[in-house]
């Protein structure tokens, strides 16, 4: 894991995302990549370079960031870029590759009731590139004990389990995987992909409506620092990612949530 990718909102969170980010990446010894995008509406008939305008303001900001925060002598990679956050990833990622965006899960929102806003759950959504939600005033800890939430042992997707095999390697924690039996699981879902057996530290199978429903029952149980979960069209978050805002009534994690995403 060498690049991590940090897009900059407008909250005041910003900043403990960041560190987290940076703790972090100082610990495994990867890159840090500080994003802003911003977006340009200029009136008709003007005669000022409003796009300059904005773009120095983002680096401005971006700027007072990287100056509120410890670098522990880190040399962090400033990004500005014309657009939505979606997009500016995509482009970032084929020029350098990224292989972890780190959020928070209100980048811009400062409505309370909100656990995923817009933007962060675009990125959720709408990337191949695993992201870690960063719970708001949480700092970085290695993980010592991850809980991986799925309904089917089946992973198509390349690569989709490196993250989860190099926290394994990194930081050795217990890797309890929860396999969901919804009613539509077949028998092939209850194959476990060769790499989650061999990350495997334990095994919970249980019946449940919903991954998320699985969750819930057995998270107290297994105490984890982290929660893992997959990106499917019809996986973790189902009904849920139908909008790309999600009210913490919907769903809630106090703890980082690792979502992983691999390309078919």
């Amino acid at each position: 894991m060498k690049n991590i990718l940090v897009p900059i909102g407008s909250t005041e969170n910003s900043i403990n995302t960041l560190q987290y980010a940076i703790d972090f990446a100082s610990e495994i010894g990867a890159n840090i990549f500080a994003l802003r995008a911003y977006k340009v509406q200029s009136k008709a008939g003007t005669i000022i370079d409003v796009t300059s305008i904005v773009e120095r303001e983002s680096n401005l900001y971006l700027r007072s960031m990287i100056n509120a925060v410890n670098r522990r002598g880190k040399d962090i990679q400033l990004i500005s870029a014309k657009g939505n956050v979606v997009d500016s990833i995509v482009s970032i990622d084929q020029e350098i590759g990224i292989d972890l965006i780190v959020m928070g899960p209100r980048s811009n929102s400062i409505k309370e009731e909100v656990f995923l806003g817009s933007t962060s759950g675009s990125v959720v959504k709408q990337s191949n590139i695993p992201v870690l939600i960063v719970p708001e005033s949480y700092a970085f800890k290695p993980f010592t004990a991850i809980l991986t939430a799925f309904k089917t042992g089946v992973v198509n997707k390349k690569n989709a389990l490196a993250p989860l095999q190099f926290f394994k390697e990194k930081f050795n924690p217990v890797v309890n995987l929860l396999l969901v039996k919804t009613p539509s699981h077949t028998d092939q879902d209850l194959v476990l992909n060769p790499i989650l057996e061999s990350l495997k530290s334990s095994l919970t199978i249980t019946e449940n409506a919903t991954t998320f429903q699985g969750v819930l029952e057995h998270f107290q149980s297994h105490n984890p620092d982290l929660l893992c979960v997959f990106r499917r069209k019809r996986g973790f978050f189902q009904k849920l990612w139908e909008k790309n805002t999600i009210l913490k009534k919907e769903f809630h994690c106090s703890i980082p949530l690792l979502v992983l995403g691999g390309k078919q």
